[in-house]
Parts: structure tokens; C-alpha cells; sequence
């Protein structure tokens, strides 16, 4: 399955599993390299000393490449950015704000950049800044997204029309048949988070793993629009925080019930009531807890008969 995104990163398949916080240690992305895609480590929920451990264990683990995710209102961000310079990571992939910023430090540094972004302005401004690739993630994503609720399949022909340089698509996908349509629809390749959440590898707590199996479509709303938009499922504080925003709560009133480590207390620590659950809508279609080695297997199996349908008579409708 050679292309741009494979050529890009060096991997055997097109597919990047996307850097969740508390979700994507390195027993994870090095689980998913040695699959022959490309395993990221979740910076945005690690201290620089836990951050800089993660590396190292996942450099014994494989010797396939492998990267990092780098939220940009990362508190502590130089600490990060020295600790990849130091330990010779060469591929980021950059969220949460301007790659203007960092990309040219992190090229003269012979690294790749590939950024996160939820519309086409901002996939237009991130190649102008000189990012090597565009994650144009869709609303149905799980965790923080985009306010303007643009979904995956319409975000990624859009984003396509705009752009030259190799397009990612994630929000959605955890299925062989959801790559297919979203290469049909013009991505290079695709970034799965949901589905690597409920792997075997996973860094997150159990209870979270098994909340995502059991959850059906409807099970996960975006809210915190105001705030810092985030698609949970629903439990004990998604009801709280919607209460409050229908009574009017004013953004410090909402930022005051969300407080602080709700996404650990939730999806690391397992706290299914008054954690925040992040996942994304595709988790209806999530139902078992499987080793990274067999979620890829199946994707790819499922992809090739997908194709091999889509070229026989089956679907042949001139």
C-alpha cells in the first residue's frame, strides 16, 4: 500500500494512530508501529520527566518509526520540544494551535510535521506555515474538536480541493470499509484514535475500555462549546455541564464545574460517573477490546474485500 503518507513516514500502511491523552503511551505506539503504521505518543497528558520515560521505552520496543503528539497550549511545550530534539524523534504532529510557531525550528531539525486541524482555513494555514501533512479531523472525532461541526466526509473532499500536500482523515474511522471511503473521498491516508482506545495496549483504565464497547450510536454528544469544545460520552458530568450550559452558566461558571484532571479521573483512572469519557461517535461501532496486532489485521482484511467489492459487478451501477 505505497504512497504519500507511507513514503512520508516510512510505514508500510497508511494508517496513524492518533495521540490521545491518557490513551497512547508507548506500549501503544510502539504496539502499532511494529504493525507496520505509525504509533504516536500522547504528549498532552504527561509531565516532560513521564513524557521523555515514554520515548525511551517505546525506542527499546521497536525499531519502526514512531511520534509524538504536541498539543500547542501545552503549558510546559519547550520542556517537550527539548526532550524530542534531545531524544531524536522525527515525526510531530502538532494540535491545538499556530504551526506557524514551531514547524521551521522542528524541519531545521530534520523533523516531520504533520498538523491537526477541523476546517479548511486552518488546513490552508497550516501549509502555508509548511507542515508536511494535514490531519483534517471531522466533529464525530472523540475528545477536543472543532466548534463549526463539519463532518469527516464532507471535511475531507473540501480540505482536498484546497491543498497539495498529503491529507490525513480522522474523525469516525475504525473500520477497513471507513478508510476505503475516506481514501475514495480523496484522503492519502487515515488517523484512528476511538479504535486504538480499545486495544489491549491502550494505556487507559478498563472500565473506560469497556465503556466504549458498550456504547451505541447517541452514546456521545460535543460539549464545552464555549469552552474547549469535547465530545464525551454521556454520564453523571456530561448531565451536569449540559445543565448548566441550558440555565445560561457563563463560561467561568462552566470552566469551575469542569475543574481540573476530569480527563484522568475518567479515562485513566476509570471514574465512569464523574470522569470525562472522551471517545468519538464511531465507538458505536466498537464491540470488543482487541490486541493493536488484530484491530490492524482486521482493518486491512476488511479494506481489501471492500475494494475487491467495489470493483466487481457488485456495485456496478453504468
Amino acid at each position: 500500500m505505497s504512497g504519500k503518507i507511507t513514503e512520508l513516514f516510512n510505514i508500510k500502511y497508511p494508517i496513524i494512530q492518533g495521540g490521545m491523552i491518557w490513551n497512547s503511551g508507548w506500549r501503544l505506539a510502539a504496539a502499532v508501529s511494529n504493525s507496520g503504521c505509525l504509533g504516536l505518543i500522547g504528549a498532552g497528558s504527561m509531565h516532560p520527566a513521564i513524557f521523555k520515560e515514554h520515548i525511551q521505552k517505546c525506542k527499546k520496543a521497536t525499531n519502526k518509526p514512531f511520534g509524538v503528539n504536541l498539543p500547542m497550549i501545552y503549558p510546559q511545550i519547550d520542556e517537550l520540544i527539548q526532550i524530542i530534539i534531545d531524544e531524536d524523534v522525527k515525526i510531530v504532529f502538532t494540535s491545538a494551535g499556530n504551526p506557524k510557531i514551531y514547524t521551521s525550528f522542528f524541519h531545521q531539525n530534520g523533523i516531520r510535521v504533520a498538523h491537526v486541524v477541523p476546517g479548511v482555513k486552518f488546513a490552508m494555514k497550516a501549509q502555508e506555515a509548511g507542515v508536511d501533512a494535514i490531519v483534517a479531523e471531522g466533529f464525530e472525532a472523540g475528545g477536543h474538536n472543532g466548534k463549526d461541526e463539519t463532518t469527516t466526509f464532507c471535511l475531507i473532499p473540501m480540505v482536498k480541493k484546497e491543498i497539495t500536500i498529503p491529507l490525513i482523515a480522522a474523525g469516525g474511522i475504525a473500520t477497513g470499509k471507513g478508510m476505503l471511503g475516506a481514501m475514495i473521498l480523496g484522503a492519502d491516508g487515515i488517523q484512528m484514535g476511538s479504535r486504538f482506545a480499545a486495544s489491549l495496549e491502550a494505556s487507559s483504565h478498563e472500565n473506560f475500555k469497556n465503556e466504549i464497547v458498550k456504547a451505541k450510536d447517541g452514546a456521545t454528544m460535543l460539549t464545552l462549546k464555549e469552552v474547549t469544545p469535547v465530545r464525551l460520552i454521556k454520564n453523571k458530568f456530561f448531565n451536569q455541564i449540559q445543565e448548566a450550559i441550558i440555565n445560561g452558566a457563563s463560561i467561568e461558571e462552566q470552566q469551575k464545574i469542569l475543574g481540573k484532571g476530569r480527563a484522568k479521573k475518567g479515562m485513566f483512572e476509570g471514574e465512569l460517573e464523574d470522569g470525562e469519557l472522551e471517545i468519538g461517535q464511531v465507538a458505536g461501532l466498537i464491540d470488543s477490546i482487541e490486541s493493536v496486532k488484530k484491530i490492524i489485521e482486521d482493518i486491512l482484511i476488511e479494506y481489501k474485500e471492500a475494494l475487491s467489492d467495489m470493483n466487481s459487478e457488485k456495485y456496478c451501477i453504468l
